[in-house]
C-alpha cells in the first residue's frame, strides 16, 4: 500500500478528539449514498417509462401506416395490399378502416375510435388482440378468411331473433367501466356518417355485442378504442369496400421512415405514409429533456455531500495540523500531504457511491420486479411505475458522484499542503 494511502485510511477509521469530524465525514458518505441512489433510480424510472410506452405503443399499433392524400379512402385496396406485402423489410400488412362513433349502454356513454379489421391480418401488426382480458377475439373472425367477407347482418330496424344476431364487437377495459358493459351484453354504436332521409341526414345507430375486452395498460388504447370486423365498419360508416389505412409491420423499427418512404413510392401517386417515429416524437422528446432535468435536480443531493466532504476534510485538516507538523519535519513533500487528502475525499466517495450504487439497483429491481407502485393510467398513459435500470447509467452516475467529490477535496488537501511544521509546532 502507498504511503499516502496508508495515512489516508488511517485517518478515516482512527478514533478523533473531536467527534463531530467523524459525524460530519458519515453524513458525507450517507449523502453521497443517497444522491447515487436517488440518481440511479429516477433514471431507472425514466428508462422505464420510455421503454414501456416504446413497447405498447409499438405492440398496440403498427409502425408504418399508408393512407390517401385526399379524404377518398382507398378502393380496390385488394391487389394493393397483396403488391406492398412484396415491399423490401416489410414483414405483414393489414388493411383497417378507422371512424369515430358514440358508444352507449342504456343512460352510459363513450366515445371511441372504431377500427374495422380482418383479425388473422391484425394480429401480425398488432398485439392488441393479444391482451383480451375477459372474453374472445374469435368470433371477429370473417366466415370467408380468404376474401374478408362476413354473414349479411340483419338490418337492426327489424326485430332480431336473439342478441347473437348482432355482430361481434372487441373493445377497451376502461372504455367498458365507462358504459357498464360486460362480455354479452349489447351496445349501441352511433355513427355520425349517418343515412340521408327527408329530414336531413340522420345518425346511422347499429347494434353490437361485447365479445371481449381488451387490457394494454396504455389509457389511450383502453379507454377509446374497438374493434369490428373489416365489413360491419364498412357497413356502419356506409362505405362498402373501402379503406382508411393500410398498416405495416418491418423488420427493422428504427428504419421505418426510409420503409415508409418506399411503401410511398411502390403504392404510387395519391399515397403517403406516416410511421411510428412521426406518431410519437414530442412524446419520446418530451421524455428525453424529463430525463436531462431529473439528472440534474438529483444531481444537486450529490453535489450538497461533496459540500460535506469539503467541510469534513477542513475540520480534519484543522485537526491534524500537528501531525502533519511533524509528518513534513520527518522529511514527508507537500505534495504527499496533498495526495493523502486527495485520497481521504476520494475513499469517502467510493464508499458511499458504491453504496449508493447498490441501494439503487437493488430498489430498481424491487420495483420493476414487484411493481408495489401504482400509477393513474388517465394521467401516466400507464398503471404501473416502470424501471429500467442500465448498467451505463451506473457508470455514469458514478463518475459524476467521484469527480465531484474530488473537486470538494482540493481546498482542503491544498490548505493541508501549505501547512508550516516550525508555525504549527511553536505552541505544542
Amino acid at each position: 500500500m502507498r504511503f499516502e494511502l496508508f495515512v489516508a485510511a488511517r485517518y478515516l477509521r482512527a478514533r478523533r478528539r473531536q467527534a463531530v469530524v467523524g459525524i460530519v465525514t458519515s453524513i458525507s458518505i450517507a449523502g453521497v449514498a443517497a444522491g447515487v441512489a436517488a440518481l440511479i433510480i429516477a433514471l431507472a424510472i425514466t428508462n422505464g417509462m420510455r421503454r414501456d410506452l416504446q413497447d405498447k405503443l409499438l405492440g398496440a399499433s403498427s409502425e408504418v401506416d399508408l393512407m390517401r392524400t385526399a379524404a377518398d379512402g382507398i378502393r380496390d385496396w385488394r391487389p394493393l395490399v397483396d403488391r406492398l406485402r412484396q415491399v423490401p423489410h416489410v414483414t405483414a400488412a393489414s388493411p383497417g378502416l378507422y371512424g369515430q362513433v358514440l358508444v352507449s349502454r342504456g343512460p352510459h356513454a363513450g366515445f371511441a375510435l372504431i377500427k374495422g379489421i380482418i383479425p388473422s391480418e391484425e394480429l401480425t401488426v398488432s398485439n392488441l388482440l393479444n391482451s383480451i382480458s375477459s372474453g374472445s377475439a374469435h368470433e371477429l373472425a370473417p366466415v370467408d378468411p380468404a376474401v374478408g367477407l362476413q354473414v349479411p347482418v340483419p338490418d337492426d330496424s327489424l326485430p332480431q331473433p336473439a342478441e347473437t344476431a348482432y355482430p361481434p364487437l372487441v373493445m377497451g377495459r376502461d372504455l367498458a367501466d365507462q358504459i357498464g358493459a360486460q362480455v354479452g351484453d349489447t351496445v349501441l354504436i352511433t355513427s355520425p356518417q349517418g343515412e340521408l332521409t327527408p329530414l336531413g341526414l340522420a345518425p346511422k345507430y347499429q347494434r353490437f355485442r361485447v365479445v371481449g375486452i381488451f387490457h394494454s395498460g396504455f389509457f389511450q388504447y383502453d379507454s377509446a378504442m374497438a374493434f369490428m370486423r373489416l365489413s360491419d365498419a364498412q357497413k356502419l360508416f356506409s362505405e362498402p369496400d373501402l379503406l382508411s389505412v393500410v398498416s405495416f409491420k418491418v423488420d427493422d423499427m428504427e428504419r421505418a421512415p426510409q420503409i415508409g418512404t418506399a411503401i410511398e413510392q411502390a403504392a404510387g401517386k395519391g399515397f403517403m405514409t406516416t410511421n411510428w417515429i412521426e406518431q410519437n416524437r414530442p412524446l419520446f422528446r418530451a421524455l428525453k429533456e424529463e430525463q436531462v432535468v431529473t439528472f440534474i435536480i438529483i444531481a444537486l443531493i450529490v453535489i450538497v455531500a461533496a459540500l460535506n466532504i469539503l467541510i469534513a476534510l477542513t475540520m480534519m485538516v484543522m485537526e491534524k495540523t500537528r501531525d502533519i507538523a511533524v509528518l513534513m519535519s520527518f522529511g514527508v513533500e507537500p505534495a504527499q500531504v496533498r495526495r493523502i487528502f486527495l485520497l481521504q475525499g476520494f475513499l469517502i466517495s467510493v464508499v458511499g457511491t458504491a453504496i449508493g450504487v447498490i441501494l439503487g439497483y437493488v430498489a430498481s429491481w424491487a420495483g420493476g420486479h414487484y411493481h408495489f407502485i401504482h400509477l393513474s393510467a388517465e394521467v401516466y398513459s400507464i398503471d404501473t411505475l416502470p424501471f429500467a435500470p442500465r448498467p451505463l447509467d451506473g457508470l455514469i452516475v458514478s463518475a459524476v458522484s467521484i469527480g465531484i467529490s474530488l473537486l470538494a477535496t482540493l481546498y482542503p488537501s491544498s490548505a493541508a499542503a501549505r501547512i508550516l511544521p516550525a508555525e504549527a509546532l511553536r505552541y505544542e
